[in-house]
C-alpha cells in the first residue's frame, strides 16, 4: 500500500497527463462511440481517484495496470448495458465539428428534449451545456452523485429511443 497522502495525491495528479489518451482510444476501440469513449474516461478516473485514495494501490509502478483495469471494468459494464452508441453525436456532426448543425436536426433535438421528463431535461442540460460534473449536479439539484448518474443514463437512453422514432417519422 502507498505510504502518504501526498504521494497518493501526486498520482491522482498524473492521471489525466498519462492516461486520458490511452483510456479513452481503448473504450472508442471496444464502443465505437466517441460520448460512450469520454463517458468511459471520465469514470474511470473517478474510480480510479476513488481506491487511490482508499489505498487500494500497492505500488505507484502498478499505476497503468491498476487504470487499464478500471477502465476495462468500466467498459464491460457499458457493453453489458446493450452496447449504447452515440449516433446522434458520432454521424450527425462527425463531417463538420465546427459548422452549426441543420436546422432539421436542430428542431428534431428540441423536439425530443420537450418530451423528456423535466429531471432529464435538467440533468442533461447542466450535463451537456454547463458541462457540470456529477457532483456539481448532485449538489445544484440536491439529490445524491450515484442518483445524478443513474438518470443522465436513463434519460440519454429516452432520449436516444424519442429522437430515433422522431426522426424515422419525419423520413417516412
Amino acid at each position: 500500500m502507498m505510504s502518504s497522502s501526498a504521494d497518493i495525491e501526486q498520482l491522482i495528479a498524473r492521471l489525466p497527463a498519462e492516461f486520458s489518451g490511452k483510456v479513452y482510444y481503448v473504450a472508442l476501440r471496444k464502443l465505437r462511440s466517441k460520448t460512450a469513449a469520454e463517458d468511459v474516461r471520465n469514470e474511470t478516473f473517478v474510480r480510479a481517484i476513488q481506491a487511490l485514495r482508499a489505498g487500494a494501490l500497492r505500488s505507484p509502478e502498478a499505476l497503468p495496470a491498476f487504470v487499464l483495469g478500471i477502465a476495462r471494468n468500466v467498459i464491460l459494464e457499458e457493453l453489458r448495458k446493450g452496447g449504447r452508441t452515440d449516433e446522434i453525436g458520432d454521424r450527425d456532426f462527425a463531417a463538420a465539428p465546427d459548422s452549426p448543425p441543420d436546422p432539421g436536426l436542430r428542431r428534431a433535438i428540441e423536439a425530443t428534449l420537450t418530451r423528456l421528463r423535466p429531471r432529464e431535461r435538467d440533468i442533461l442540460r447542466l450535463a451537456y451545456y454547463e458541462d457540470l460534473s456529477k457532483d456539481e449536479i448532485s449538489e445544484r439539484l440536491g439529490i445524491i452523485p450515484d442518483r445524478v448518474r443513474l438518470v443522465k443514463s436513463r434519460a440519454l437512453r429516452s432520449f436516444r429511443e424519442l429522437y430515433g422514432r422522431l426522426t424515422e417519422a419525419s423520413r417516412k
